[in-house]
C-alpha cells in the first residue's frame, strides 16, 4: 500500500445552513474567491496530507467541489456537528481506517504548515490519540485578548499542557492566570484544528458531552473528560494572523489581512503541494 493510500486525510466539513451567514462556503467571497475554495486549496497544499475530502449535506457545495476537481462526500443533515460529519464522510469514502485532520471550513487564513504539523504527528509514532495546534501569545496579543474578555467577548480559547505536550485543559478564559509576568508568556492560544487517529475518532463520536464541555462550550473537553490523550502541537504563524469567517463583516477583515500580510498561496487551484 502506498503512502497516498494510507496517509493522512484532511476533512473539511461544509454546511450551507449557517444561522449567522447562510451559504457562506460559497457566498462568502474573500478577495474574489469563495471561502471554501480557499480553505480547500490550503488543505491541499499542506505537507503530509495525502488526500482532501469535503463533507457536506448540500448539493450546491458538492457540485462546486466537484467542479474544482476535489473529492466530496454527502453526509446526513441530522448529524450534530462537524466531527460527526467528518467520521461519516471518512466511512463513506472508505477512509475510516486512516488518520484524519478536521479542517474548519471557515478558517480562511489557516497556513498549510499548521495543518501539516498535525499531519506530521499523525503520520509518526507519537502515541497521542488526538493532536491539536496552539500558538504562544506575545504580550501584545495577550493584552488584546484580555481586553476582549473584559469587554465580554466569548471568542478566543487558550490551552495548558504538560512538559510532554499533553493537554491539561482548554478554556474560554485565559489560562493560566498570570500572577506574575514572565517572558516568554506561558499562554497559548488554541487553534481549532483536530487530528484523530482512526480508533480515537470512533471512540470520540460515541461519547456524550460531559459537564465541562457543556459549561465551556468546547467539544475538545470531551476527550479530556474521558481520559483521552490530546497532543498540543506548538506552531508558529510566522507573523501571520489567524482569522475565521463567522459573519458577513468578517470578510472585510480577512481581505485587509491578506492585503497587509500577503496571500498564503500563489494560486488556489489545488495544484500546490507542501507549502
Amino acid at each position: 500500500m502506498s503512502a497516498a493510500e494510507n496517509g493522512v486525510v484532511a476533512v473539511i466539513p461544509a454546511r450551507w445552513g449557517s444561522s449567522r451567514f447562510p451559504g457562506k462556503p460559497l457566498e462568502a467571497k474573500v478577495a474574489g474567491r469563495p471561502l471554501l475554495q480557499r480553505v480547500w486549496a490550503l488543505a491541499k497544499a499542506a505537507p503530509g496530507v495525502a488526500e482532501v475530502l469535503v463533507a457536506t449535506d448540500d448539493k450546491r457545495i458538492a457540485d462546486f467541489v466537484q467542479g474544482l476537481g476535489g473529492l466530496v462526500v454527502m453526509t446526513d443533515p441530522a448529524l450534530r456537528n462537524g466531527t460527526e460529519r467528518m467520521r461519516q464522510a471518512l466511512e463513506r469514502a472508505g477512509y475510516a481506517e486512516r488518520p484524519a485532520v478536521n479542517v474548519q471550513g471557515d478558517a480562511v487564513l489557516t497556513p498549510p504548515w499548521v495543518i501539516g504539523a498535525l499531519a506530521a504527528v499523525l503520520g509518526g509514532d507519537d502515541p497521542a490519540e488526538l493532536a491539536t495546534p496552539a500558538a504562544r501569545m506575545s504580550p501584545a496579543a495577550y493584552e488584546r485578548l484580555a481586553e476582549q474578555k473584559r469587554a465580554g467577548q466569548v471568542g478566543g480559547t487558550t490551552v495548558t499542557f504538560d512538559r510532554q505536550g499533553r493537554a491539561l485543559y482548554f478554556s474560554k478564559q485565559i489560562i493560566p492566570f498570570l500572577r506574575s509576568v514572565e517572558e516568554p508568556l506561558p499562554v497559548f492560544r488554541h487553534i481549532g484544528l483536530y487530528g484523530f487517529r482512526p480508533e480515537a475518532l470512533a471512540r470520540f463520536v460515541a461519547l456524550e458531552p460531559g459537564p465541562l464541555e457543556r459549561a465551556e462550550g468546547l467539544e475538545q473537553l470531551r476527550a479530556l473528560e474521558n481520559g483521552m490523550t490530546v497532543r498540543v502541537v506548538e506552531v508558529d504563524y510566522r507573523g501571520r494572523t489567524h482569522w475565521s469567517i463567522d459573519a458577513p463583516e468578517d470578510v472585510a477583515v480577512a481581505e485587509r489581512l491578506i492585503a497587509e500580510e500577503g496571500e498564503l498561496l500563489e494560486r488556489y487551484d489545488g495544484t500546490l503541494r507542501g507549502a
